[in-house]
This record gives C-alpha cells, structure tokens and sequence, in this order.
C-alpha cells in the first residue's frame, strides 16, 4: 500500500497576498466635486440674498405700519396728531434767527414713544428739558428697531448733530423715517407760526393737525416716509436749533440743510428756493391740509 504523508502548513509554499489600500478621491475627482459645489452655491446664493432682503423689506414695512398706529393712538389719546417738533422760545430762550427755533426740540419720534411701547424710555426722559440737555444724554442715544429699517446702511452708528462748521454738537439716536412738513421747505422761512404757505403737509413744527383736518383723507396722505441714511443723517430724538445737516455724498449736494431736516422731509419743489426745485436728499412725499397755523 502506497501511502504518502500529507504535508503540514509549515510545508506549504507561502504567497503574500497583494496589499489592499482604501481607494480615496484622485485629484481630479475633488476638482469636479469642488466645481459643483461652487456651481451650487453661485445658484443657490442670490435666491437666499433675495429672500433676506424680502424679509428685511417686510419688517421696514411693518415698521412704517407701526408708525401710523402709534400715531393714530396718539392722536386718540391727546385729540390731534404730534408736532413734528416742539418749539418754545419764551420758555427755552430766544429762537435762532434763521429758523425761529427754540428748544425742548422734542420730534414726532420722542411724542410717539409711549404709542410704541417704549414707555419706559419715555420715562427716563426729562421733556422740560431741551433734547440736546446732559440730563438726557443717555436716554436719547437709544438705538430703537422701529425707527430703523434692516436694509438701510449706516444704522449701526448714531446720528452726529453738526454746528455750521461741521463739528459735532450732540449724537442722538438714528432714524430712517422722516415726517411729511408738506411741499414747502418752511424752516426756510424765518417767521415764528406756519401757515400752509410755508407748511400744507400733517406733521409741522408746532402743529397741531387733527383728523379732520386733513383735506385730502387719511388714506391719501402720507405723514412718514422711508429715508436712507446714505442720503443724510436722521433722527428719532428732536431738532437742535442752530444745527446743519449735511446730505451726501458731499460733492454732488454741497448745499446743506437746516436743523428742522433732522426729523423732517419736504416733497419739493419748494417755492423758496429760486428757482423752485426739488429737495436734495429728501424723501418725496405728499400731502395737503387746509390753511392751519
């Protein structure tokens, strides 16, 4: 019997198994995968750019809406709507003789804090006191989301109240919306009481316009519009009388304008100017009130 022996393993010829790798991305593979992710991006980006931008259009709106709610609350609750800002010179001294100004100054903003559930920054303000007082240093340099529109630049600063010779009086808090004074430009007129000659629109110095007063409806008529501070620098707190504001950009709008602009627009042309032309930097608005001094 033919027997053989079988071998055992330390026998056996050995054959390294070849080694394996985990295969990853060759270059040009991770170009390919880089250049779709750009190209998504590039798609995907001004649609998200778009619906922030419609999103921060929509609060701006909402905020104008909020606006004409506090005013009409304030008018509700004291029988006419707010002066666009409020001048005593027999109480705070003379007026400036260009403007007739005179302080507190407080503007329609301030009036409307209370309306705009602010009341206890209302309360922290010292109304008998002009609006550019060291008293109310702190209280008026709030930066508040309802006079500010997220679209507009600039909104991260507060708004420099400027001497004629360009150095800075006061800072107040910043706004984007101004009031309507009308037409006309009135703080271009040196006379203590507007008439409609001078003021025809809701919101003047002083005034005192009530529903019924308003000649064209409410619903015709706008008291605030939307202003960029890229144009020129607006605020919430008052006028300081004696101040400049400067639109901008410098070179193409030379001119400046009066204190009253702080808080204020004009829908031009104005009769003033000669010959009558529209506002620099200004926003356009309209509206129309009877004969009201």
């Amino acid at each position: 019997m033919n027997s053989s022996k079988r071998p055992s393993p330390a026998d056996r010829p050995f054959f390294p198994m070849p080694a394996r790798f985990p295969r990853g991305f060759t270059l040009v593979e991770l170009l390919v995968v880089i250049a779709i992710i750009g190209i998504l991006i590039a798609l995907l980006l001004p649609a998200v750019q778009a619906a922030r931008e419609a999103a921060r259009r929509i609060q701006c709106g909402n905020n104008l809406k909020q606006l004409g709610l506090a005013f009409q609350n304030y008018h509700d609750a004291q029988g006419s709507y707010p002066a666009g800002y409020i001048s005593l010179p027999s109480v705070h001294g003379g007026p400036d003789p260009q403007t007739r100004d005179a302080g507190p100054g407080w503007a329609w903003g301030a009036l409307l804090l209370p309306y705009l559930e602010q009341e206890a920054l209302a309360d922290s303000i010292n109304y008998d006191l002009p609006c550019w007082h060291v008293d109310n240093r702190i209280p008026v340099q709030n930066t508040l989301s309802a006079f500010l529109c997220p679209s507009a630049p600039g909104t991260d600063s507060l708004c420099p109240v400027k001497k004629s010779g360009g150095t800075t009086f006061v800072e107040f808090g910043r706004s984007c919306y101004v009031a309507n004074v009308g037409q006309n430009e009135p703080w271009g007129y040196a006379v203590d009481a507007y008439s409609s000659a001078q003021a025809d629109g809701p919101i003047f110095r002083n005034g005192r316009i009530g529903a019924r007063d308003v000649s064209d409806g409410l619903s015709n008529t706008v008291f605030v519009g939307e202003h960029s501070p890229s144009l020129s620098d607006k605020t919430w707190v008052g006028v300081v009388p004696g101040a400049f504001v400067k639109p901008k950009p410098a070179d193409g709008f030379p001119a400046s304008e009066r204190a009253a602009t702080l808080v204020q627009a004009h829908s031009g042309p104005s009769a003033f100017r000669k010959p009558p032309d529209y506002p620099s930097a200004q926003q356009y608005v309209k509206a129309c009130v009877p004969d009201v001094v």
